[in-house]
């Protein structure tokens, strides 16, 4: 039905055989993407694809579209990508969802880091070691602290620059 046009002017991901529409964005949420975009890019370079709000295929009824995904680097011209090294979304009203099913499904596909950039707080949650069921790790940094992703732990994202 996507590929068809039915969804044309919607913004909408497929979570456990569900169309979802995502709901808008604000100022904020636009400018942290923007900013996590700039950073990831830039540390990056060749090595990674940085993909923003870009669908992922985690599963066969799961096509979420996270606010960035760090995907190896080919042609995705004739399929969509199923794996990240990282994932990001950022949160606010989106908290609840992108904690619960959004990283089950993240650790289900072995995602190996996902992070959520919660705006409400301006913190930054690290989930590492992926499950069956969920991360087995969550750490949380705040202003003042500097994250390396897990697939490249030369790569520095200081929290402050990111909010």
């Amino acid at each position: 039905m996507v590929e068809q046009g039915l969804f044309e002017h919607e913004h909408i991901e497929l979570i456990c055989g569900v169309l979802v529409t995502m709901g808008p964005q604000g100022a904020r949420h636009v400018e942290t993407i923007k900013r996590f975009n700039r950073i990831l890019m830039f540390a990056l370079g060749t090595r990674a694809q940085v993909l923003v709000q870009s669908p992922l295929a985690v599963a066969d009824d799961s096509e979420p579209a996270p606010d960035l995904a760090v995907v190896p680097i080919r042609d995705y011209s004739a399929e969509i990508p199923s794996h990240a090294h990282l994932v990001v979304e950022v949160a606010e009203a989106s908290l609840r969802k992108d904690r619960g099913v959004k990283a089950s499904l993240y650790a289900a596909a072995n995602i190996p880091e996902y992070w959520i950039a919660d705006l409400t707080v301006d913190m930054i949650e690290v989930y590492t070691q992926p499950q069956a069921r969920g991360y087995g790790s969550v750490a949380r940094r705040q202003r003042g602290e500097v994250i390396a992703p897990v697939a490249f732990p030369e790569v520095r994202v200081a929290v402050v620059d990111v909010f």
